[in-house]
């Protein structure tokens, strides 16, 4: 009985740090990229673009880890993806 009570409380710490990491990341304010703009990346964490079928300047973003492991979100523009088949 000890066991599974010992598991269940594990189980629920667990969660709970998944959801407070969760919360974090939604709270972060994304940085708009300008030319020289200095970034500190450590680790990219995500990389999104609007989906487009066409060859064109789509918006993109990149969630990453700074040097001191504070999470932070950059917002892009970039080609779209389907730009690289014929170039």
């Amino acid at each position: 009985m000890k066991n599974s009570s010992v598991i269940a409380a594990c189980l629920f710490a667990a969660l709970n740090i998944c959801t407070l990491s969760a919360r974090a990341e939604a709270e972060v304010t994304a940085q708009t990229y300008n030319y020289g703009t200095h970034l500190d990346i450590q680790k990219v964490i995500s990389l999104t673009q609007d989906n487009s079928v066409t060859c064109g300047i789509v918006d993109a973003r990149m969630t990453y880890l700074d040097s001191a492991g504070k999470t932070r979100v950059l917002d892009y523009s970039k080609f779209a993806d389907g730009c690289n088949d014929g170039n």
